[in-house]
């Protein structure tokens, strides 16, 4: 049997930096854009984020604590998904910085908000993959004794997706290709993806 380092979160981890984030990893960013009830746009991301189900498709993402794209989503229904890719990492980091809800996102990284098709907030251009998304609930999570986390999770049902063709191979999305990042835990920890790293494995029958 293996050592093992072993810790209660409620009593802390004892260790330079909570290894939370880096053991479920990497993990998929939810890269959001919302538009609020005034109408300001907002493009932040998550690292909390991930998809549940096929039919219809849902993605949903956490929130810790209350923020602007929660309200917004909350107010308008609505809001999209947008790759974060190893071109768009600077601009994707960018979006993350801590401004005032009137301050547009898309302008502050240098990104243009291009109307999408189905709902009224816009997705990010630049970015190969996109999702159109209608809020289909936001849960507020509790602990195990049931007491209420200021965490906020959001789904949406995917109404509308864009894929840049140049990443359908024969019809298939080519994943690697588009060179998405996730994030790896620690303050600054990322991967992307490698084509070098893909192989196959079918579920048993």
């Amino acid at each position: 049997m293996q050592d093992a380092y072993f810790y209660e979160p409620a009593k802390g981890h004892g260790l330079p930096h909570d290894p939370f984030n880096a053991l479920v990893a990497p993990r998929p960013i939810g890269w959001i854009g919302s538009r609020g009830a005034e109408g300001v746009l907002n493009l932040a991301p998550y690292s909390f984020f991930n998809a549940f189900n096929y039919h219809p498709p849902i993605i949903g993402f956490s929130s810790i604590t209350y923020k602007d794209s929660v309200r917004n989503i909350e107010a308008t229904k609505e809001f999209t998904w947008n790759l974060a890719t190893r071109p768009l990492a600077e601009a994707m980091n960018q979006s993350c910085k801590a401004v005032p809800p009137e301050v547009n996102e898309f302008e502050l990284a240098g990104l243009t908000a291009e109307p999408s098709r189905l709902v009224s907030v816009p997705r990010v251009a630049e970015t190969p993959v996109s999702f159109e998304c209608r809020l289909s609930q936001i849960l507020r999570l509790n602990t195990a004794a049931g007491e209420a986390v200021d965490t906020w999770v959001v789904f949406g049902e995917v109404v509308g997706v864009h894929i840049a063709t140049h990443l359908l191979k024969d019809g298939i999305y080519d994943t690697a290709a588009a060179e998405p990042i996730l994030r790896a835990g620690g303050p600054a920890g990322y991967f992307s993806v490698d084509p070098s790293q893909y192989f196959e494995m079918y579920r048993p029958r």
